[in-house]
C-alpha cells in the first residue's frame, strides 16, 4: 500500500497534456508518430491516444534532436533505432555536450569582460 505522502503516478496522459509537457501543438505529436515507429501510444475504444512515461521519453528525445539540435527527422530516426539504451546514452552525451558549450560561453563572456 502507498504511503499517502508518496504521489499517485499516472499511468497514461493524453496527447493534451503531452503537447503542454513539451510546449508543442498536438498535431505536431500526431505528425511525429507518424513519422517515428517507436512511438506507439496505446489507443482506448473511442481511438484516444495514452501515452505512456516510455512514450513520452521517447517524445522529448525527439523534440531535442529535431527542435533543439536541428536534426532532421532522419537523423533523429536513426538514434532512437538503434538498440538497447544506446539512444539514451547519445541524448544524455548530447544534453552535456550542450552544457558545456554554454558553461564555455560564460566563461569566454567573463574572460571578454575582465580584459
Amino acid at each position: 500500500m502507498k504511503n499517502n505522502n508518496e504521489e499517485i503516478e499516472k499511468k497514461y496522459y493524453s496527447i493534451g497534456e503531452v503537447a503542454q509537457l513539451l510546449v508543442v501543438a498536438p498535431s505536431l505529436i500526431r505528425f511525429w508518430e507518424s513519422q517515428f515507429d517507436v512511438i506507439k501510444p496505446r489507443k482506448n475504444k473511442k481511438g484516444v491516444r495514452q501515452y505512456t512515461k516510455d512514450d513520452i521519453e521517447k517524445l522529448q528525445m525527439i523534440y531535442f534532436l529535431v527542435k533543439e539540435k536541428g536534426m532532421t527527422l532522419q537523423g533523429a530516426r536513426e538514434i532512437l533505432s538503434q538498440k538497447g539504451n544506446d539512444s539514451q546514452n547519445v541524448l544524455q552525451v548530447l544534453k552535456d555536450l550542450q552544457e558545456i558549450k554554454l558553461f564555455l560561453a560564460n566563461l569566454k563572456n567573463g574572460i571578454e569582460k575582465l580584459a
